[in-house]
């Protein structure tokens, strides 16, 4: 029997000495159980930052895609439950109807009337009619607006009201501006010489606008009270509320901007042709070549007169075309400036497309423009116009074809 060798480090006595296992292909096998691992470590390792600023990029992109999808939950819980708030409100409660009659389902209640109605709210306004037989005069009186539409954007506007009859239409009054207000006090009367005959075929036309001197006027609504419907026995006054302006009536010949500057201690007035815009179309093109004449009158005799080069094929011309005047300060208080646009044509003879006159005794924005001018010397005054058919104008100011001859002149 072989004798048993014991390990001189060994401290028993039957102490063996094993094989050692090289744990090299261990290692090497579980390595390769998991790629995924082996991939994510060789991607971080290649990123040029460290392990622990790496982590937390993750952790916060992981929160902001938390965050996104709460907010999107939330969005779609509140839009549910607005739903259902709605649907809840629209649900008819019956059990408060007898079932003797249907008048409670279909008959609103007072506080109800104009639920869901599409009629816009313009304010109201109050006025007076008034007829003298004997004259044949028809007085039509504009005393006060209550809660107009506002138009600018301060929640406010610029009112006045125009007055005129239809359908002849001779005559259009304008009330004064009045600034900044839903509520104006007009209290303004204005007559019309209209027949018994006519009186019961004619309408009344009052329509607001709100002012703006650098565009054209934004009308808030309008009255129209056919005269054969009025019991002629007394006054009328009423309020009535504001309605939306009918457009079979009223055509648009267009609008044309101007300054107008005076200087009393030069004698000079001086007006610049600016733009025209929307004009009538007067060519069989649909088009028209415009130009604008400026006539000046002194005690309603034609004076003095200029004109504008001629813009082809066009309804919005820009001219910036200026004109200067001599009028001494005595005749400014005399003078009327008559505004007209024309349609060239080559063969024909030309065409009116549009007028207006300013002076002391014009109306509406026209006066107001002629005042601003006086109230301002040496500074240019620029307002919009709407242009007035030639009919109207010169039955309004009827012009004599001469002035005097110097030696009978009054100045």
């Amino acid at each position: 029997m072989p004798a048993l060798h014991s390990s001189p480090n060994s401290s028993h006595p039957f102490t063996t000495t094993l094989p050692v296992t090289d744990y090299s292909t261990t290692t090497h096998t579980n390595s390769t159980l998991n790629p995924a691992a082996n991939f994510v470590n060789d991607v971080l390792n290649k990123i040029p930052l460290p392990r622990w600023a790496i982590y937390a990029i993750f952790a916060v992109g992981a929160l902001l895609i938390l965050i996104c999808c709460l907010c999107i939950c939330c969005k779609c819980c509140c839009k549910g439950n607005k739903k259902k708030r709605q649907k809840k409100n629209e649900k008819i409660n019956l059990n408060e109807v007898n079932g003797k009659t249907t008048t409670a389902l279909v008959q609103p209640d007072v506080a109800d009337v104009g639920y869901g109605s599409t009629k816009q709210h313009r304010g109201k306004l109050l006025y007076s009619l008034d007829y003298n037989g004997a004259q044949s005069e028809l007085t039509v009186g504009i005393k006060q607006a209550d809660g107009l539409k506002s138009m600018d954007l301060g929640g406010s506007s610029d009112p006045y009201v125009k007055v005129y009859t239809c359908p002849e239409k001779s005559k259009i009054f304008e009330t004064k501006v009045f600034r900044h207000t839903l509520n104006p006090a007009f209290n303004e009367r204005f007559s019309f010489q209209i027949s018994k005959s006519s009186l019961l075929k004619s309408t009344v036309v009052m329509q607001i606008f709100d002012f703006n001197r650098f565009s054209k006027h934004n009308i808030i609504g309008e009255l129209r009270v056919e005269l054969c419907n009025v019991d002629w026995n007394h006054v009328m006054e009423e309020w009535q509320d504001l309605a939306e302006p009918a457009k079979f009536e009223e055509e648009n010949l267009g609008d044309i901007c101007f300054s107008l500057r005076y200087v009393p201690t030069a004698s000079k007035l001086t007006l610049v042709v600016l733009e025209a815009k929307g004009l009538k179309s007067m060519d069989t093109g649909g088009s028209s070549d415009p130009y604008v004449k400026v006539q000046l009158a002194l005690d309603k005799r034609k004076w003095k007169k200029r004109k504008t080069s001629i813009k082809k094929k066009t309804l919005n011309p820009y001219y910036n075309e200026s004109f200067t005047f001599d009028v001494s300060f005595d005749q400014i208080q005399r003078v009327h400036l008559v505004i007209s646009v024309w349609d060239h044509d080559a063969v024909s003879r030309n065409d009116a497309m549009g007028k207006i006159f300013l002076g002391c005794d014009a109306s509406g924005n026209q006066l107001r423009h002629w005042a601003d001018m006086l109230s301002n010397p040496r500074r240019p005054v620029a307002q919009w116009h709407s242009l007035l058919s030639a009919e109207q104008v010169n039955s309004t100011l009827t012009l004599k074809r001469k002035i005097p001859l110097q030696s009978k002149r009054p100045f």
